[in-house]
Formats: C-alpha cells, sequence, structure tokens
C-alpha cells in the first residue's frame, strides 16, 4: 500500500529533515510513530498524505509511483486517505455534522445515504448534541473528535493521525482508539504519531516506527517497551 525507497526531504535550500527513509506498509497493518519534537513525523506524514513530494528518493502509494503520476490524478488518491491533523483544519462555514459527512459529499453521495453513519459517529465520539455546532463554538478537545470522525467517516484505505488523543480526556479518548482498532479490523492500514506511553502500550500495532534527527527505526513493542523499560 506504501512503499518508502531512500526518501530524503528538505524544505528550500535548508539541510534535510528526513534522510535515507525506507518502509513499507501493507494493507490491514497498524503502525505507530514516535519520536522526540523536531525528529521530522510531522514531515513524514505530509509525504505520506502527498501534501508534499521528496527531494530524493521513490514513493509508491497504493501501487501507484507518485514522482510519475500527474498532479490531477492526486486528488483520487488524497481521497483514499484519511488524516487527522493536529491543527483539526475544519472549515468554519460548517456545521459539525457538515464538516464530518464533507469526504462523503465530494464523492457525489447524496445526505440520505450518509445522514444515519454520520450521526452515529458523531454520538460515538461524544458529540450526538453538537452537529448543527460551528467549529468556532467548539472546545480544543470537541474540534479533535470532529477532525477524527471526518478522517474515518469514509472507512479510507489508509489512516493517518497525528496525535489524536491528545486534546480528549482518557474515556473519550479510550473510545476514539477502539474506533481505529475496529476500523484496522476492516481492513484500513492505520498509522499513528504520539508521544503517549499508554497507546504504545495497548494497541496492537504491528511496528512501531521511531524517528531521530531525521533517521527512522522500525521495532516490534515488545521491543521499544524493553529498551524503554531498561532505560528507566
Amino acid at each position: 500500500m506504501v512503499r518508502f525507497e531512500n526518501v530524503g526531504m528538505r524544505y528550500g535550500l535548508g539541510p534535510e529533515v528526513l534522510r535515507d527513509i525506507s518502509f513499507t506498509l501493507e494493507k490491514g497493518t497498524f503502525h505507530l510513530l514516535t519520536g522526540p519534537s523536531g525528529a521530522g513525523k510531522s514531515s513524514l506524514l505530509k509525504l505520506m498524505y502527498l501534501a508534499e513530494r521528496p527531494s530524493r528518493g521513490a514513493i509508491s502509494m497504493f501501487g501507484r509511483d507518485i514522482a510519475s503520476t500527474p498532479r490531477e490524478d492526486l486528488p483520487a488518491l488524497r481521497r483514499r486517505i484519511g488524516v487527522v491533523f493536529q491543527d483539526f483544519r475544519l472549515l468554519d462555514h460548517l456545521s459539525v455534522f457538515e464538516n464530518v459527512s464533507l469526504p462523503r459529499r465530494v464523492t457525489g453521495e447524496q445526505e440520505g445515504a450518509y445522514r444515519a453513519e454520520v450521526e452515529e459517529l458523531l454520538q460515538w465520539v461524544g458529540l450526538g448534541n453538537r452537529l448543527n455546532a460551528k467549529p468556532a463554538t467548539l472546545s480544543g478537545g470537541e474540534k479533535q473528535r470532529v477532525a477524527i470522525a471526518r478522517a474515518v467517516v469514509a472507512k479510507p484505505e489508509l489512516l493517518l493521525a497525528d496525535e489524536p488523543t491528545g486534546n480528549v480526556d482518557p474515556e473519550i479518548g479510550a473510545r476514539i482508539i477502539r474506533l481505529f482498532i475496529e476500523l484496522n479490523r476492516l481492513g484500513t492500514c492505520v498509522l499513528i504519531a504520539t508521544h503517549d506511553q499508554r497507546i504504545l502500550e495497548r494497541l496492537p500495532a504491528t511496528s512501531i516506527f521511531r524517528l531521530a534527527e531525521g533517521q527512522l527505526t522500525v521495532t516490534k513493542p515488545r521491543d521499544l517497551l524493553t529498551q524503554e523499560a531498561r532505560r528507566a
């Protein structure tokens, strides 16, 4: 589903923020991305949801080489990816319901086909009574939940989540994690960027990606937890 081969990335003429990144993500797998602030996690996610292009190396998404993919074909590829942004990126003029249903609406679906599903999803994340609210009236945690619901509503083939539980209480956080696990069981490949040790311990991850100074190492969950325990 995703393949990076010796990928490097820099902004403008600056130094590389990612160096020699190589990995693959298979359908139905679950991955965690961790590392200190400034390590390049956000840059890696931008490459994966096609907001940036690498300065070198090769990226393949859904079997297509990104370098040779015409720009007009990229929106169709992006629609196969669900993204939970750290800064939410909600549309202020749309209601909660309209923001969440946007990925379904842009494909031409009629509201009757998805309304019940969107309402159920918002109920699940604790926003069943906020369907008509505008983003300006929401708290940070509520905006986070809207962003998560929008990312998963179309059952994407690839889900990328940047600190998805960072602004919510433990109960809602547990619900969100169960939502990601269920989506993964249905075949979605999931990658979550997080600093939350509880997530590292609880999620059924296939592998843990750790970024440090722009370079990537891949470990199995038990291996990483053993290393953390030794350091403690």
